[in-house]
């Protein structure tokens, strides 16, 4: 069978280089790198970061998603992202906000993104994240709760919080 089969037969359409070498049964890196750079210049593939690929133009793809996609790991969209989305706070955030097991800062095409770092006891409590358009985000107030732990002095431009639920999400999760 040929490889590009097992490529567009893939739901997910983003590949770092160990997922293409897994998907495709290569250990020679040579062999890998060479297929991967045929693909690219027929257009097959399309080059996001280094060693970061996807078999569909990477403008069709949700930035949340390439951001997700890039980091590899578990992480989900909260604080300020989701404040905006809200409507809780008014000034935009010219990141993409994503929690992870590691803070990291990058830039995909034209968004970019600032990942926080958060413990795994609190990253993988699933108390108000909730999973949506094909990854997971916080729900608002666990957004509140996921910013103050960080900037526990932070001022909230619309006050349409329900507070007795941050305070829950806050016990549940960051009180263990």
């Amino acid at each position: 069978m040929y490889k590009i089969n097992e490529l567009l037969r893939e739901q997910n359409k983003l590949f770092h280089t160990q997922d293409l070498a897994l998907l495709w049964g290569i250990s020679n890196r040579n062999t890998l790198y060479t297929q991967i750079k045929r693909y690219v210049q027929k257009k097959i593939l399309h080059p996001i970061h280094k060693g970061f690929y996807a078999s569909v133009a990477p403008k069709k793809i949700d930035p949340i998603l390439l951001g997700l996609g890039y980091l590899h790991e578990y992480a989900y969209l909260s604080t300020e992202s989701m404040l905006v989305r809200h409507g809780v706070i008014f000034q935009h955030s010219e990141f993409i906000t994503l929690l992870s097991s590691r803070s990291k800062k990058f830039t995909i095409g034209t968004n970019q993104f600032l990942v926080r770092q958060l413990q795994p006891q609190f990253l993988h409590n699933s108390l108000g994240v909730v999973n949506k358009r094909g990854y997971c985000e916080a729900t608002l107030e666990r957004a509140v709760a996921d910013l103050l732990y960080f900037s526990p002095r932070y001022a909230f431009d619309n006050p349409k919080i329900n507070w007795q639920e941050v305070k829950k999400i806050q016990r549940g999760v960051y009180q263990q």
